[in-house]
């Protein structure tokens, strides 16, 4: 568990937490909350190399922009919950230009045995049609 963050224990908690650590800008607080989970990619491709992940997450926070992001909806069965959350990054990016990033995820979160919630799948673009990979 992170030093500097604890783990949600409700899984409303999640996207907050999320925002929280991408926000401190350091990727290494961000993967506490992504043990064993799959990441889903911009281009559809699931990722669940924990150093892919991190790489993944790292291409967002390296943009030194702030997270913004609100869950339209969490539905809960037991240990496994469905959240529904609108985002969005944006603002002037490293070089001077407008950065614009934003989608509605569906993720899926998952209580682990020691009561706290983490992702089990991470797909930032939910509702997004994909061309395949």
């Amino acid at each position: 568990m992170s030093e500097s963050f604890s783990l949600p224990t409700a899984p409303e908690g999640v996207i907050p937490a999320l925002v929280e650590r991408f926000n401190s800008g350091k990727v290494g607080e961000l993967m506490t909350l992504y043990e064993g989970a799959v990441l889903v990619a911009d281009d559809g491709r699931t990722v669940t190399d924990s150093a892919e992940v991190a790489a993944e997450l790292e291409r967002d926070i390296s943009l030194g922009l702030p997270l913004a992001a609100k869950a339209r909806h969490v539905f809960v069965a037991g240990d496994i919950a469905e959240i529904v959350v609108d985002w969005a990054i944006d603002g002037p990016g490293p070089d001077g230009r407008h950065v614009h990033v934003a989608g509605t995820a569906s993720d899926v979160a998952r209580r682990g045995s020691d009561g706290r919630w983490r992702y089990l799948i991470d797909n930032r673009l939910g509702t997004a049609v994909r061309q395949p990979a």
